[in-house]
C-alpha cells in the first residue's frame, strides 16, 4: 500500500480527500492543462509545413506530472477542442480549423501527442519520474512514438523523403533538448518537496 502511495505522479498531491472535491480539481488540473498546451502551440518557430514550437515540451510534462489517466485525458480534451473548431492549435485559424486542420501536415504528430501523454503518464504512474534516468528513457519512447505517427502521416501527404527532410529532421535535436529538460525537472520538483516536507 505504501509502494503505492508512493508511486503515485505529482499532481496527486494536490488532489483532496474527498471525492468530489478531487473531481472538481482534477476538473480544473485538465482544463488547465488544455489551455497550456494551447500557449504552448503559439510559441512556434516557422520551418514549412512543421513548424516547431513548445508543445512536446507541454506535452510531456503534463503526463509525468498528472499521470496516464489525467494527462491523457488533457491531451484528448485539448484535440476535442480543437476538433470543434476553437483556435488551439499551432497555426489556426490562419491554416485552417477544427477536423479540416486535424488532417492536415501536423494530424500525425497530434495523434502522437495522446501517445506521447499516455507513455510519460505511464512512466509516472511507476515512479520514474523520481530518477532522470528512467524518465528520459520513457520520455524519450514517448518522442520517438510521436515523431513516427507524424512522419507517418506527413509522408502519405508529401512522401517519405520531403516528411523526413520537413517532419522529423529539424525537430530531432530540439525535441532531445526538450526531452532532457522535462525529464530533469520532474525529479528535480519531486527532490524539492521532499525537501520541504511535502513529498516522501
Amino acid at each position: 500500500m505504501s509502494q503505492a502511495i508512493a508511486f503515485r505522479p505529482l499532481v496527486s498531491l494536490a488532489m483532496p480527500e474527498s471525492r468530489a472535491a478531487r473531481l472538481v480539481v482534477q476538473g480544473f488540473l485538465i482544463l488547465a492543462g488544455t489551455l497550456l498546451l494551447a500557449v504552448s502551440a503559439r510559441t512556434k518557430v516557422v520551418l514549412g509545413p512543421v513548424d516547431m514550437s513548445l508543445q512536446t515540451l507541454a506535452v510531456l510534462l503534463i503526463g509525468a506530472c498528472f499521470g496516464m489517466r489525467l494527462g491523457l485525458a488533457t491531451v484528448l480534451l485539448y484535440l476535442a477542442e480543437g476538433a470543434m473548431g476553437l483556435p488551439v492549435f499551432q497555426s489556426t485559424p490562419e491554416k485552417g480549423i477544427g477536423l479540416a486542420y486535424m488532417v492536415g501536415p501536423t494530424g500525425g504528430y497530434l495523434v502522437g501527442f495522446a501517445v506521447m501523454a499516455a507513455i510519460a503518464g505511464y512512466a509516472a504512474d511507476r515512479g520514474w519520474d523520481r530518477n532522470v534516468v528512467k524518465l528520459f528513457g520513457a520520455m524519450l519512447v514517448a518522442e520517438i512514438a510521436m515523431l513516427a505517427l507524424g512522419f507517418a502521416w506527413l509522408a502519405v501527404l508529401m512522401g517519405v523523403e520531403g516528411a523526413w527532410t520537413f517532419g522529423v529532421l529539424p525537430f530531432i535535436v530540439p525535441d532531445l533538448i526538450k526531452v532532457a529538460l522535462a525529464a530533469c525537472l520532474v525529479p528535480a520538483d519531486w527532490s524539492a518537496l521532499r525537501g520541504l516536507g511535502i513529498a516522501r
